[in-house]
């Protein structure tokens, strides 16, 4: 991967220095621009249009979550969100994956492991700190629980052959969002894959 324009957003200086430092001379990768509330980064993403926004959760006029929706909405050509926060409630992961945001990864992230993320996150894979991975679906592993009708829908899709990116499409969500509901609804049926998922939900009336 090269080439990848990248906007940091934080509100804290001392922190989005930290984290231009980090990926300072980084090969194949470019810092465009840096904001300090979600309302500027908004406006960075529209004028810049980088590959991937880093965005912290906690920031004055606009949230983090509320700049995720408005920069990762449905349609092509929208730049990859990531958060990177300080923060790893069950609350704030789901909301900002339901925003939209590609990846999830904390402050205490490596070099490495920021890198690593952001290049991912550019290839359109989702990134997420071990730690909100687990935490993402223990916080819906609920025994017996019956999908959400957006869940339903979704897994409906994939039962006909969409991708993940169809799914978005057809729903207009973004296709962060599709993940988010497959995990949901992967850990109400106990499996881990979407084929597994579609078969088991198939014997449980759940696709009728």
């Amino acid at each position: 991967m090269t080439g990848v324009r990248v906007v940091v957003a934080d509100d804290h200086p001392v922190v989005r220095s930290g984290i231009l430092g980090m990926l300072a001379g980084v090969p194949g990768l470019e810092v465009v621009g840096e904001a300090a509330d979600g309302e500027r980064a908004v406006a960075l993403a529209r004028d810049l249009s980088p590959d991937v926004v880093l965005m912290d959760l906690r920031m004055p006029v606009l949230d983090g979550v509320g700049a995720t929706a408005q920069i990762a909405g449905p349609g092509p050509g929208r730049p990859r969100v990531v958060v990177l926060t300080t923060y790893d409630t069950d609350g704030d992961i789901l909301r900002a994956v339901e925003a939209g945001a590609t990846g999830y990864l904390l402050k205490d992230a490596t070099r490495a492991e920021l890198v690593a993320g952001v290049r991912a996150a550019a290839r359109g894979e989702t990134v997420l700190a071990p730690s909100v991975a687990t935490r993402l679906v223990s916080s819906v592993r609920i025994a017996g629980e019956r999908p959400t009708p957006r869940e339903a829908e979704v897994l409906r899709l994939v039962e006909r052959g969409a991708s993940n990116a169809a799914v978005g499409r057809e729903l207009f969500i973004a296709e962060a969002t599709v993940k988010t509901h497959l995990l949901r609804a992967f850990a109400k049926l106990g499996v881990d894959d979407r084929t597994a998922a579609v078969t088991v939900a198939r014997q449980r009336g759940w696709l009728g």
